[in-house]
């Protein structure tokens, strides 16, 4: 597996698992019915903001990250990143090996630390994932995601230190 920065060809390899996972309604806050120009503009986000690719040998797109201030101006220091892993490559380690290329992406981008605004609390793996990657949980926002099978779940923000 190889992960490099994202070029406007890869959206292809993109846009399908990208739509799937949004769709479902289980992990991300964006409309379930996003159109494809809209996810686009979204996911492949403009400097200093940067979205990476996880390819396979053959070129198939296995996950991808995008990496942005979290806020701008005075809060520009810290760092926000989203992820999404196609579920047919989910547990062949392209989550932790994105996480880790973007955390030390945003290291050397000089960001002070990252945070995650919206993970969903019943994601579990995810939320396994970046606790094991030195993130805490620094809050918790009640029923604060509708959640397309389990209702009205919390939302978690977590936060590490670069």
């Amino acid at each position: 597996m190889e992960i490099r920065i994202a070029t406007a060809d890869d959206w292809p390899g993109i846009w399908p698992f990208l739509h799937e996972i949004v769709a479902a309604g289980e992990t991300y806050t964006w409309p379930r019915d996003v159109d494809e120009a809209r996810a686009r503009q979204m996911w492949l986000v403009p400097p200093p903001g940067r979205t990476v690719v996880a390819v396979d040998t053959d070129g198939t797109v296995l996950g991808s990250a995008k990496l942005t201030p979290n806020q701008l101006g005075p809060g520009a220091h810290v760092a926000n990143a989203s992820f999404m892993v196609a579920p047919a490559a989910a547990g062949r380690g392209v989550g932790r090996a994105l996480g880790e290329y973007v955390l030390n992406l945003a290291r050397a981008d000089g960001y002070r630390a990252m945070q995650f605004n919206a993970v969903v609390a019943v994601n579990t793996r995810a939320v396994a994932l970046w606790r094991s990657l030195g993130f805490e949980v620094v809050g918790r926002i009640p029923e604060g995601f509708r959640h397309s099978t389990e209702g009205y779940v919390d939302l978690l923000v977590m936060h590490r230190w670069l």
